[in-house]
């Protein structure tokens, strides 16, 4: 595991829900569709779009802010992505 991808989603009564995977690689659908992409091997943003306006993208606020809600996510893929980035 190498990239937190999100994906918001709109529901009917106007509430935002959220879809969170992981992946050792970026697809090209994943790159139309994510809105907040994360590389934790280079430790950057890769893409940051909310509400079809791109935010601003600080690493360090980003993961910190999703450290609170996926913890465990977060710290499996701070250990996970250097070693999924060597196997290239």
């Amino acid at each position: 595991m190498r990239f937190l991808l999100i994906t918001f989603y709109r529901k009917p009564g106007g509430q935002i829900d959220e879809q969170v995977s992981v992946s050792k690689k970026v697809k090209k659908s994943d790159n139309q569709t994510c809105n907040v992409i994360l590389d934790f091997a280079e430790k950057k943003v890769q893409r940051c779009i909310i509400e079809g306006k791109v935010v601003d993208t600080d690493w360090a606020r980003l993961v910190e802010y999703y450290r609170q809600i996926y913890p465990q996510l977060i710290e499996q893929l701070e250990r996970e992505a250097p070693i999924t980035a060597k196997e290239k």
